[in-house]
């Protein structure tokens, strides 16, 4: 068993221990109040859908039933709105934070933009998620479970930046041996899926809910042609086919017919790493440094009672996929998962994006 299998199979059992336990009842009212989700992408993008599924669920879960409110605040592929929170101190659990595997990604690899600390923050709740990448319907043609008849195609991407979550689909299309140009700068996945609409890209990607909202709508017009999803973890740590498309090949079944694509190696090995920080424990939920332990356990009992409610399993899967939901100090275990890699794959991918992209991290 390698050290990623055996510590990830420690980890998710911590953390399914973890999100059994039940804090104390607290003595918190948020009547008359409005909290302010912060998330740090644009409006369209798929963590905007994941805030904008929880927040109404939250606000009528917590003391008092406020109203919740999402808010956005993107810029430098998010870190803008992390560096943001990083200055916020002592909650009133009126202030609440979204983090995303593109907010992650920069804190682990070591990006100089980033002054968050995310030790210092309260996970509240956490999810994962999946991707799926997709065709226009000209290459989606081409298509036939494997790149082979993709390699001499260019193709345009919209990204958000190399040292985000997008550095997974990237690597992935490498190591496929696919042509694929990102344009960066955009501010959240659902400008990806704009530029895909418009003919301004032909390749794209998105996170679950992003995919389940706005992308379905293209593969049923015959605009777009699903190509694979990042695939789930299954109890060993292998990587299996998305509980939310179980009708769609993994990248590991795409890359294993594709020839020079290889499932096993350096390339593989940063690719699966970088996947399980990203995607199994992908967006997070916060509460601010200093925050008080009766708000914390509040807000723990409110995303509980969520996950507890009897249509949870069916209202989610339709909008965010299905996903397991950790709470409490299992979203705080969870973080751990989704702020760490093994240094022989951060020191892989810091080589790849220094070669491709020109992207120098200290």
């Amino acid at each position: 068993m390698t050290v990623l299998k055996s510590t990830r199979n420690v980890v998710f059992g911590l953390i399914a221990a973890a999100g059994l336990a039940m804090p104390a009842q607290a003595d918190v009212d948020f009547s008359g109040k409005t909290i302010e989700w912060v998330i740090p992408f644009s409006e369209t993008g798929g963590s905007a859908k994941w805030a904008n599924f929880f927040a109404p669920l939250l606000g009528e879960a917590l003391p008092g039933q406020p109203t919740v409110v999402v808010k956005f605040m993107p810029g430098a592929g998010s870190t803008k709105g992390a560096n943001w929170f990083q200055k916020q101190k002592d909650g009133d659990g009126t202030l609440l934070f979204g983090s995303s595997g593109s907010t992650q990604f920069p804190y682990l690899l070591g990006d100089p933009r980033v002054r968050y600390e995310y030790n210092d923050w309260n996970a509240v709740m956490a999810s994962g998620t999946g991707g799926v990448a997709y065709l226009n319907a000209e290459d989606g043609a081409k298509f036939d479970g494997s790149a082979n008849a993709l390699q001499d195609t260019d193709f345009i991407y919209g990204s958000q930046g190399a040292t985000r979550l997008d550095l997974v689909p990237l690597l992935a299309w490498k190591m496929l041996g696919m042509n694929v140009e990102p344009v960066f700068g955009i501010k959240g996945r659902g400008d990806g899926r704009l530029m895909f609409e418009r003919g301004e890209a032909n390749i794209d990607y998105q996170t679950s809910s992003g995919y389940l909202k706005g992308s379905t709508a293209l593969v049923d017009a015959g605009k777009a042609v699903p190509m694979m999803t990042w695939g789930a973890l299954d109890e060993n740590g292998e990587i299996v086919r998305d509980p939310t498309f179980p009708e769609i090949a993994t990248f590991k079944e795409v890359c294993e017919a594709t020839e020079g694509c290889e499932t096993s190696g350096e390339a593989w090995d940063a690719w699966k790493a970088f996947f399980v920080a990203g995607f199994p424990v992908q967006k997070l939920a916060f509460l601010p440094a200093g925050t008080p332990d009766d708000i914390i356990a509040a807000y723990t009992k409110a995303f509980q009672d969520v996950v507890a409610r009897d249509d949870f399993a069916e209202i989610s899967s339709k909008r965010v996929g299905k996903y397991s939901v950790f709470t409490g100090g299992g979203a705080q275990t969870a973080l751990g998962t989704a702020t760490q890699v093994p240094t022989e794959a951060k020191a892989y991918v810091t080589n790849w994006l220094s070669e491709a992209y020109g992207v120098t991290l200290k």
